[in-house]
């Protein structure tokens, strides 16, 4: 799997998380994926994708913990 960019939640503060996620999934075009690494499940994320991007996306675990979560985001 190719990723056209890649986020590590961990570095930013807790404000800046969900808008620096939002922001790189924006600048995808479609086809492509992100790297989302986190130190938690982002469930809660996937929620607020799917109230705020509806069908546009894609959300495929990678890795699932206990430490790291990955997820591949995609654009449709």
């Amino acid at each position: 799997m190719v990723f056209a960019a890649k986020v590590n939640a961990p570095d930013y503060a807790p404000k800046d998380k969900h808008p620096t996620i939002f922001r790189t999934f924006d600048s995808l075009q479609p086809g492509e994926i992100m790297e989302l690494s986190n130190d938690h499940d982002p469930r809660p994320l996937q929620y607020q994708f799917m109230m705020e991007r509806g069908n546009a996306f894609t959300w495929e675990y990678l890795e699932q913990g206990p430490e790291v979560w990955r997820v591949a985001i995609g654009k449709k």
